[in-house]
């Protein structure tokens, strides 16, 4: 059970924290943090990120597509799409 104190002054809306997260996904794939960089992965989630709010997605979903096939970049918005609709 919980025994403290929440902050309700500055705790995080659900709806801001959200985009949030998502932008640290696409990050997190973008550089490699796992081992590997996944571009397809980086371009998912910048674009699902830009779609809930975060402006500065944009600008990574560019820079990461420049890096990427016509192909790639489909299947990353195929990907997103899915996510869209589950979620």
């Amino acid at each position: 059970m919980f025994q403290g104190y929440i902050d309700l002054d500055s705790a995080m809306p659900v709806a801001t924290a959200i985009p949030d997260v998502l932008f640290e996904r696409g990050l997190y794939w973008a550089s490699g943090r796992s081992g590997v960089v996944n571009l397809v992965a980086a371009h998912k989630w910048f674009n699902l990120a830009a779609l809930k709010g975060r402006t500065d997605a944009i600008a990574m979903r560019r820079e990461v597509a420049e890096m990427m096939s016509e192909a790639e970049i489909a299947a990353a918005q195929r990907d997103a799409r899915t996510w869209m609709t589950a979620h």
